[in-house]
């Protein structure tokens, strides 16, 4: 891609060779077994694009690496354990979009040129449904995992809230890093409670589901 072309927005994903982001994940998982069964799960990854190729539909495509690392107990430390290869998702990069397959999974997670509330399907190479993606907001100053990001944008992927259940799918991208959040909130309760005839809010009676938060860590280069 010619270097005027980044103007479009690839900054948000930088695609340099060894490049590599490391995430603190915090997954939250409710199962209706009998009684309502809560399991917490902390663990590190770190994605690292690994080399290019042509895809088996004759497409330029990298290779993103996906490592892991347990929660461990004390007195260890994330530090002391070697990093686990855990998965290989896939990514092909255009002047028009960056799509990604992950677990076999095809989404389109940027379009381009980027600009706020633009909209695009980003279910549209996979089979789940469509799903309007849209920035909600662009080069946004925030802090994030405790490191400073003068530019970052957020994308709505979905959000579907009732009384019995909550979904709620976003992603965010720091310019000249990459992907630096990502939460999934995705839950239901068919029991609905009522305080002073107000419903009690659905987190507050989570019943199945799942709250997955990915929280940028730091990045570096191998």
């Amino acid at each position: 891609m010619p270097d005027n072309e980044a103007l479009l927005g690839l900054d948000y994903y930088p695609l340099t060779q060894g490049k590599f982001i490391i995430y603190d994940i915090d997954s939250t998982r409710y199962e209706p077994i009998g009684q309502i069964k809560i399991k917490n799960t902390k663990y590190r990854i770190k994605e690292k694009i690994a080399d290019s190729y042509t895809d088996n539909e004759g497409k330029p495509a990298i290779r993103i690496e996906r490592y892991i690392k347990m929660l461990p107990l004390a007195p260890k430390t994330y530090d002391s354990i070697p990093w686990t290869i855990k998965e290989v998702w896939m990514m092909n990069a255009t002047k028009y979009n960056i799509q990604v397959s992950e677990r076999d999974v095809r989404y389109t997670k940027l379009i381009f040129p980027i600009q706020e509330n633009v909209s695009w399907n980003g279910n549209a190479k996979n089979t789940i449904g469509e799903w309007n993606y849209t920035y909600a907001y662009i080069d946004k100053k925030e802090t994030i995992g405790g490191t400073s990001m003068d530019k970052v944008l957020q994308i709505k992927q979905f959000n579907l809230p009732t009384l019995i259940s909550y979904q709620n799918y976003s992603e965010k991208y720091a310019k000249g890093i990459g992907l630096v959040y990502r939460e999934i909130s995705d839950y239901t309760s068919n029991t609905i409670t009522y305080v002073n005839g107000v419903a009690v809010p659905i987190e507050n009676r989570i019943e199945f589901g799942v709250i997955y938060k990915q929280t940028f860590l730091s990045y570096g280069y191998e």
